[in-house]
């Protein structure tokens, strides 16, 4: 890896609190990842306010959740109403979402930014920093005690999740892309609208 990002969940901290995070680790840029950058439960996380709030502490904010976020507009991008984080991963805007974290990181410490607390429940990880790693970008997650995981230390604990580690007859690639696989299928979004239409087509 050349260059590495952070990236964290918003979770129900206050301003304050992730304010404090991002700052222990000399974070200067935000990507926000979320399709909807909205928090009816925080609403100190809702966009405008996230975004004037971080400015007062010195750090850039962009929002990136058309591009790299978990729910697309793509239906291309749905089998049977779920996302299908492969094929989310193959469009082009995504592949864009990626080259500006990718060009974004020469200039700024970038953090993406979700709202899952931890990373293996969030996309960031599952999906984002996957694809990353393939373009020599690292990923460290700021987890909410303020302890930093590393990528790489976050899919053994997938793993081990995921009862895969003591494997003995399939490589570690290979399980590591069966874990993601795995994961995605827990995780992804799931369109109640598209599912039921699916149902209908199935079974008119």
């Amino acid at each position: 890896m050349t260059t590495n990002i952070y990236t964290i969940g918003h979770s129900t901290h206050s301003m304050e609190r992730l304010t404090e995070l991002l700052q222990q680790n000399a974070v200067t840029a935000v990507a926000d990842v979320r399709s909807t950058p909205f928090s009816r439960q925080c609403p100190q996380f809702n966009k405008d306010t996230l975004a004037a709030a971080l400015a007062n502490a010195g750090i850039e904010y962009s929002f990136l959740g058309r591009e790299l976020g978990a729910r697309p507009h793509d239906r291309s991008c749905y089998v049977a109403g779920r996302v299908q984080y492969d094929a989310l991963a193959s469009t082009s805007l995504f592949q864009a979402g990626l080259r500006r974290i990718v060009d974004g990181s020469r200039r700024y410490q970038i953090a993406l930014l979700c709202a899952e607390r931890d990373p293996l429940a969030c996309h960031r990880a599952i999906l984002v920093s996957r694809h990353l790693a393939g373009l020599g970008i690292g990923s460290d997650h700021i987890l909410p005690d303020g302890q930093i995981e590393k990528h790489e230390a976050a899919l053994e604990r997938l793993l081990s999740e995921l009862g895969m580690q003591d494997e003995l007859f399939r490589g570690r690639e290979t399980l590591i892309e069966e874990a993601y696989r795995r994961r995605a299928l827990q995780i992804a979004y799931v369109d109640a609208s598209l599912s039921a239409s699916a149902v209908e087509i199935l079974h008119p």
